[in-house]
């Protein structure tokens, strides 16, 4: 099992821990190297860099940016990001600020369904109110007893052509890749398999057609073992990095002990094709 885990979330976006949680939570089970890759947001990597040194864990600067993509919405991961600089700051504060608005969008979407308040419900679950998102109204939304849990939720209500979906434009994918590369960064197409399930998903040949432009915008890396990814998945996707010669990342895409598809760490080994992303890391 591996000892890396390059890609989970603290409550500084849409994790349920702190930044020193989540770190401290990563070294109980074992992880050796970890980034912590919040939403759009770089302010909980201090924090946890300093915890991440007190169990003498590497640690890696990273975020996770939300793009727009002709119809689908993507998450470019970046690793070894330096978060101080200006370019990348200022393309994550254009993407957070039209966070407010969606919700707002969202809550009176859900009104017009007969669910009223589900804004300053969802606010409570913000410790960032600037990063507020559709996890923090599935979280009210379960505690006000309409689904069982988060993912009944965005089946249900938050999923594209749902009561309270509100389509958004984030990022375009080449800003992103740059603000991550002027930064020194690494860029990973994050979890590229849920771009192929659901009612909007790619097929072959759009993510062919991704993938060939992620790599002329000068991408570095695929997630090839992710917490959503099958088994047939790894394999999959590490056959799609090899053909495009990409690294391949790893992690958990941790949110919280009750709402993640994996824990922190302990995530199977990438396929031996594989040319892992943290031999560019260390």
């Amino acid at each position: 099992m591996l000892d890396y885990d390059l890609h989970c979330h603290s409550n500084i976006s849409d994790g349920t821990l702190t930044p020193t949680e989540v770190v401290n939570r990563a070294a109980l089970r074992g992880v050796k190297m970890l980034a912590l890759t919040d939403h759009d947001d770089t302010d909980g990597l201090a924090e946890a860099g300093a915890a991440a040194a007190l169990h003498g864990m590497k640690f890696v600067n990273g975020v996770e940016i939300s793009v727009t993509w002709r119809k689908h919405t993507l998450h470019i991961v970046g690793l070894g990001i330096d978060p101080a600089n200006p370019a990348l700051q200022a393309g994550l504060k254009s993407v957070r600020g039209g966070r407010t608005g969606r919700a707002m969008k969202m809550s009176d979407e859900l009104a017009r369904a007969g669910i009223g308040g589900v804004f300053q419900g969802a606010l409570k679950y913000a410790s960032n109110p600037n990063m507020i998102g559709r996890t923090h109204f599935a979280r009210y939304l379960v505690e006000a007893g309409h689904c069982k849990d988060v993912k009944s939720v965005f089946n249900r209500y938050l999923a594209t052509g749902k009561p309270g979906y509100v389509p958004h434009q984030w990022a375009v994918l080449s800003d992103a890749i740059r603000w991550i590369k002027e930064s020194g960064g690494i860029a990973v197409i994050a979890h590229p398999g849920r771009y192929m399930v659901g009612r909007h998903s790619m097929g072959k040949q759009t993510m062919h057609i991704l993938l060939t432009e992620f790599v002329q915008l000068g991408g570095d890396a695929l997630e090839v073992v992710t917490g959503s990814h099958t088994p047939e998945q790894y394999a999959e996707f590490s056959r799609y990095a090899q053909e495009f010669g990409l690294m391949s990342s790893c992690g958990s895409d941790f949110h919280g002990p009750d709402e993640s598809y994996r824990d922190l760490g302990r995530l199977p080994d990438l396929p031996l094709i594989c040319r892992p992303v943290w031999e560019a890391l260390k």
